[in-house]
């Protein structure tokens, strides 16, 4: 839940799903739907639906409980090295030094690594080992991770607290904010897309589920056409949900916008309203809206409905 994810917005969703599913078995027999609507919200689903494979894996292969070699660790869904190292070194006191970000800081500025992030990445893992105690491997790990996260941040370092400050190449030299140092990171092309909000009028909204594989795969979403660079509206509007009844499309002012990892995002929202008797098309299911809470919508989508709701709302107060 951590990786990408601050401590302050995971603990809620820890804390809620070490409740519901307190060990690697019940999660293991939980349905990936649950899991998901669980995790709704924090964003990054593969990693909601690696912990759920993951779990399987474990309970199956393991007679649920962890591993502790290092390359079986790795083999797990989710798993790569930084998880592996973490839970060898920190769960079982293997020597391993799990290298995340804050421990990226520490070693390059130590050892002043010119070379650029991420190709610099293997240098760092070496040069952590190297720094390896040959006793309480796990206590070391997380006071490594700890010192970048408290003593040695990104910006004005306390460098008169830290342990290694006499080490310090970068503190020798007082060059220490110049590391790491990291290969700009080229900004996604814009992609646009349109949204179709369906509301019946017993207080439903139309959802359905993505494709199994691929970007938020297996998360709910509202009807709507694929997200391109070469967007045409006219097109899209094409791919709104059909129903038996002629239905009165409404192009909703403004554009929800969201940013993902790899590529800026911005959404046309068409809106609609139908009779209660209205069945969904083949694919789709009604849902109320006072039960989207406990829908598996990824945040892109809550906004979608929130602006669709009150763009409504609006219109419906001053009609």
């Amino acid at each position: 839940m951590l990786q990408q994810t601050t401590v302050k917005a995971v603990a809620p969703y820890y804390a809620r799903f070490l409740s519901r599913w307190p060990t690697i078995n019940t999660l293991a027999a939980a349905g990936l739907d649950d899991v998901l609507r669980a995790w709704a919200g924090l964003g990054y689903y593969a990693r909601a639906r690696n912990l759920h494979a993951c779990a399987k894996v474990i309970n199956e292969r393991y007679g649920g409980t962890f591993p502790e070699d290092i390359e079986k660790l790795r083999a797990l869904p989710g798993v790569g090295d930084y998880t592996a190292m973490a839970i060898a070194a920190i769960a079982f006191d293997r020597p391993a030094v799990p290298v995340d970000g804050n421990v990226e800081r520490v070693v390059s500025r130590i050892f002043a690594v010119e070379q650029d992030l991420p190709a610099a990445k293997p240098v760092i893992r070496k040069l952590a080992a190297s720094l390896l105690p040959a006793e309480r491997a796990g206590d070391f790990a997380q006071a490594l991770m700890d010192l970048g996260a408290t003593l040695c941040s990104p910006k004005r370092p306390v460098c008169a607290l830290c342990p290694w400050t006499g080490e310090c190449i970068a503190r020798m030299r007082g060059d220490q904010e110049r590391f790491p140092r990291k290969t700009p990171r080229p900004e996604g092309k814009l992609r646009r897309g349109a949204a179709f909000v369906v509301l019946r009028s017993d207080g439903r909204v139309l959802l359905r589920q993505r494709p199994k594989k691929g970007l938020l795969a297996s998360m709910t979403e509202v009807p709507g056409s694929e997200w391109t660079h070469e967007f045409n509206e006219r097109r899209a509007r094409r791919l709104a949900p059909r129903f038996r009844a002629n239905v009165q499309w409404r192009r909703l002012p403004g554009i929800v916008r969201h940013v993902f990892t790899h590529f800026p995002l911005e959404l046309a929202v068409f809106f609609a309203r139908v009779p209660r008797a209205t069945a969904a098309p083949k694919g789709a299911r009604w849902v109320k809206i006072s039960d989207l809470a406990n829908e598996a919508l990824p945040n892109v989508m809550r906004k979608i409905l929130a602006h669709a709701i009150e763009s409504d709302d609006r219109r419906e107060g001053t009609s």
